[in-house]
């Protein structure tokens, strides 16, 4: 049987956790930004179509 007592992740080389968290950081900005988007499009429908 394969011996999994290590964490592969944690191990591994080439983890660049900066670049993720400067990812994630421009991940949460675009979702932020879309569903304010939607909101506001739903908003000025509901306004301007009734």
């Amino acid at each position: 049987m394969a011996n999994h007592s290590e964490v592969a992740y944690t191990t591994a080389d080439g983890n660049d956790y900066p670049a993720h968290e400067a990812t994630y950081e421009g991940f949460l900005k675009f979702v932020t930004w879309g569903t304010t988007a939607v909101i506001l499009l739903v908003v000025l429908m509901a306004i301007f179509l009734l």
